[in-house]
């Protein structure tokens, strides 16, 4: 694999509305979650934890993403129990060290804030983790690759609650992406980077 330079562990959408029982429950996510919470808990004040954030309201979003919450109204924030946006109890308790990034589109990358944050800490690597593989983890990639970080998807620490496009993502990332983008698995990582 080579050095890793200034590297942060980028773990997406581990939350209870994706853990528990919600429309959008994904639950592959508590076969990913021992990998995750091995690497988040040895390497805490390195992960950055993404949370998706759904609106109040349907209303309060722009566009499609109104007609996305029309259908999905009762995700909304006026329906779901408030703690659901929170991080699964495994990894909440790891929070400080680690931090949270709050989102409301698929891409943390859309409002312009963590890449800033993460140039000011000199990051030029990011490991990531989480949910889902074809959606949010996809657009957290896609844009890392755009912005030049070198990436490093852990594929047995990434879950999707449809097993063909995870199969597929993981396929289009290893064979369009292999110059910006390594795909492994935990263990190795952690083997050679602690």
């Amino acid at each position: 694999m080579g050095e890793v330079g200034e590297w942060r562990h980028l773990c997406v959408d581990m939350q209870r509305m994706f853990a528990e029982d919600t429309p959008w429950h994904v639950p592959w996510m508590a076969r990913i979650s021992p990998q995750i919470e091995e690497l988040a808990g040895r390497h805490s004040s390195r992960t950055i934890f993404t949370r998706f954030l759904p609106p109040e309201h349907a209303d309060d979003m722009p566009g499609k993403w109104r007609d996305y919450y029309q259908k999905w109204w009762m995700m909304t924030g006026e329906h779901l129990p408030r703690g659901f946006i929170d991080l699964a109890p495994s990894l909440a308790s790891l929070v400080p060290p680690a931090r949270h990034f709050d989102k409301r589109t698929y891409s943390p990358w859309i409002d312009g804030r963590l890449h800033p944050i993460l140039q000011s800490e000199r990051v030029d690597t990011l490991i990531i983790t989480g949910g889902e593989t074809d959606v949010c983890v996809l657009a957290t990639t896609l844009g890392a690759i755009d912005l030049a970080y070198r990436v490093i998807v852990l594929k047995d620490a990434v879950c999707s609650g449809a097993d063909d496009t995870h199969d597929a993502s993981l396929e289009l990332l290893h064979d369009r992406f292999s110059v910006q983008l390594e795909l492994m698995k935990t263990e190795e990582f952690l083997s050679e980077f602690g």
